[in-house]
């Protein structure tokens, strides 16, 4: 499975509804910052991207600041960055940012 880009704000609210049939997760990326790529690359390195139960929702924060006030605003997850949010059935099951984003974390919620 490969990301799928977020670039409209009016998709939040969609992304938020599906959750009620599949598990969705945020992944908020600064594409200047080093830190936010070394936890990218991890994240992806994991193999996550592979569960078949789960959705990925990549936001370049550069180009596509104003999504990440959306989400900010409809789950109350104070924005950082680089950060990821899992949504379950609408709800916030998982957020963390910079070091602390654990694939394996996520990946046992999911069962």
């Amino acid at each position: 499975m490969a990301w799928n880009l977020l670039s409209d704000k009016n998709q939040v609210q969609e992304i938020l509804a599906t959750s009620k049939d599949i598990p969705q997760l945020f992944f908020k990326h600064s594409t200047r910052c080093s830190i936010s790529t070394m936890a990218l690359r991890r994240f992806e390195n994991s193999g996550i991207l592979n569960a078949k139960n789960l959705q990925c929702w990549f936001l370049d924060l550069l180009e596509y600041r104003p999504i990440s006030s959306e989400i900010e605003s409809l789950t109350r997850v104070v924005h950082q960055s680089p950060q990821v949010i899992l949504v379950i059935n609408e709800e916030i099951v998982y957020t963390e940012s910079h070091g602390m984003i654990d694939a394996d974390q996520i990946q046992q919620l999911l069962v």
